[in-house]
């Protein structure tokens, strides 16, 4: 009979777990979280079918806060924990959460493979452009001349754009997004429901080591001249006004243009989120040089690791047959151990004095 019931309706609150959430006020990953539990609630995600898995930082205590299955991994490594559940377990829902350290530096290697190979899972990577948990030091994202307990001089490193990294990965699906931005929740949302590696970077305001890094694309009275948003299909159009776009030049460089003065949106760029060259050509774009594209940059639809593997394991299966254990450890070339002392010999060769 329970197994006839209706299946209980989650709210975002029933997504809260019973621990205290100990980020420091004012965080930038409490909007986040509470995105998430939205996005959670409103899917209908099942608890028991749902996992966060993460690295380390502070962006990585997001498993204890959501009342689903969960790990706090390896600094790094998280890629490696997420691949391995959802190769094992297909059928849950699976997401990553890392930052710009714990993803693109130690982890650098192992989210290029977790993108490049598809796997299903949805990846959110919080970028404040700085070491948080660790007090304050340049991470892979912080701006050149960036001064920091690590960098007193001034950063000399050209920082890492997690989006180009994600695009030339060969990612599925690429956006960003603003920690307190209302669009948060519908890019999470797009994301989940990509078949795919799913990649999302959210700006994320560190208000103790890096405040205001992203007040450009937060400032009522900026951000509408300080970023612009991507959406599929229509001119590429920003300002306070909607009086200024993007252009393509002959040379296939972006410029910035102004309305009204013999332009008009037909001259524009239109987006196309399928179109990779375009997607990578706008990662580029920088503020304050130009504004800063928010949303999904590319997405398309590809076959999924899991599913390749999943068939690759049942032609085997079905060609030699399932096989056991010991079957597989003594095949191909083996060795035995005779005698204690005398040394390994191998099948068919004689060995000499």
């Amino acid at each position: 009979m329970a197994d006839n019931l209706p299946l209980e309706v989650l709210k975002p609150k029933d997504f809260a777990s019973d621990q205290d959430v100990r980020w420091c006020p004012g965080c930038g990953d409490y909007a986040i979280l509470n995105q998430v539990k939205k996005v959670l609630a409103k899917m209908g995600a099942r608890k028991e079918h749902t996992v966060f898995v993460a690295g380390i930082g502070c962006s990585s205590r997001f498993p204890y806060y959501v009342d689903t299955y969960g790990m706090h991994s390896i600094h790094g490594r998280a890629p490696a924990f997420v691949s391995g559940i959802k190769i094992a377990n297909p059928d849950l829902d699976v997401w990553m959460v890392t930052g710009d350290g714990d993803g693109l530096s130690i982890g650098g290697n192992h989210l290029l493979h977790i993108l490049r190979r598809n796997i299903n899972v949805n990846i959110m990577l919080f970028n404040n452009e700085i070491y948080g948990l660790t007090k304050g030091q340049y991470s892979p994202t912080s701006p050149e001349g960036k001064k920091t307990k690590s960098s007193p001089m001034g950063s000399i490193d050209m920082p890492l754009s997690p989006i180009s990294v994600a695009i030339a990965a060969e990612a599925s699906f690429v956006a960003r997004a603003v920690d307190v931005d209302k669009d948060l929740g519908d890019i999470l949302e797009r994301a989940a429901n990509h078949r795919g590696a799913s990649f999302v970077e959210i700006f994320q305001d560190c208000n103790i080591f890096n405040h205001f890094a992203f007040k450009y694309a937060t400032d009522k009275d900026e951000k509408e001249d300080a970023t612009i948003k991507l959406e599929h299909g229509k001119p590429m159009v920003f300002g306070k006004n909607r009086d200024k776009g993007l252009r393509l030049t002959g040379d296939h460089k972006i410029e910035i243009v102004e309305l009204g003065k013999g332009i008009s949106e037909d001259d524009l760029l239109f987006h196309d989120e399928h179109d990779e060259s375009l997607a990578f050509l706008l990662s580029r774009l920088k503020h304050p040089e130009f504004p800063e594209p928010l949303g999904v940059f590319y997405s398309v639809k590809d076959d999924c690791y899991e599913d390749l593997l999943t068939k690759q394991v049942t032609v085997a299966q079905e060609s030699r047959g399932v096989g056991n254990l010991y079957d597989l450890y003594n095949s191909g070339d083996t060795w035995e151990v005779k005698n204690p002392g005398e040394g390994v010999q191998a099948p068919g060769l004689q060995l000499e004095d």
